[in-house]
């Protein structure tokens, strides 16, 4: 139900708070999906791995992560600025360095800002999925990770469920071809669906802006 209030987002007793491009609205509260998925898994396996490496560090080091933390900028539900603590910027660097197979590091390390996707261009039918993208090819230390919807309706134009895909290796050049790896996460894509994508460049551990894209299946 579309409502005009306080902005806020959360849930309370049985109602949960958003807001999408309408406005503010309020909804019966659902109990959240707990699929159980290997991806699911691993991600609880980084946060729990990323957890006890935290104790670990000394009160130096702490404070380095403290420090990056405040120059690592996210936006919340309701469109509010804030920054990260320590604690946050030490795991999401990390679990953004095992995605991409890099080892984990324990020393906070200078801000990195890799330039954001410039354009990209999606070839995909039932048997080839690839994607040129410009710069290409990308600059030293750069990668470009590919992060993927599963196949929706063809009418359908927003999208919030993207899934880690592939990564590139460092200055690769453009295009790069997703379908073995799109194939092996939802399966061959079907004729008339369309599937959206998110772009990012990584180095380093950091991430770049996304640049989103959709193409219907033919």
């Amino acid at each position: 139900m579309k409502i005009l209030d306080v902005p806020r987002s959360g849930s309370y007793q049985g109602i949960t708070s958003s807001r999408n491009r309408y406005g503010q609205y309020v909804r019966t509260r659902a109990t959240p999906v707990n699929p159980a998925s290997v991806a699911q898994g691993l991600a609880r396996a980084r946060l729990s791995a990323n957890a006890a490496a935290w104790r670990t560090l000394s009160d130096a080091q702490r404070e380095g992560w403290d420090t990056l933390g405040l120059s690592m900028t996210r936006t919340d539900s309701l469109g509010q600025e804030y920054s990260l603590t320590g604690f946050q910027a030490f795991c999401a660097l990390n679990n953004n360095k095992a995605q991409a197979g890099d080892a984990a590091v324990t020393d906070a390390p200078a801000l990195v800002t890799p330039d954001t996707i410039l354009t990209a261009t999606v070839t995909l039918t039932a048997a080839s999925f690839s994607v040129a993208y410009t710069p290409t090819p990308m600059p030293a230390s750069t990668r470009l990770i590919v992060y993927a919807s599963p196949q929706r309706s063809a009418g359908r134009n927003f999208e919030g469920d993207y899934r880690f895909v592939q990564v590139t290796a460092a200055a690769a050049a453009s295009p790069v071809n997703i379908l073995a790896a799109y194939t092996a996460k939802y399966g061959v894509p079907v004729v008339g669906n369309k599937v959206f994508l998110s772009l990012v460049s990584y180095r380093g551990g950091f991430l770049s802006g996304p640049l989103n894209t959709a193409k219907v299946v033919v």
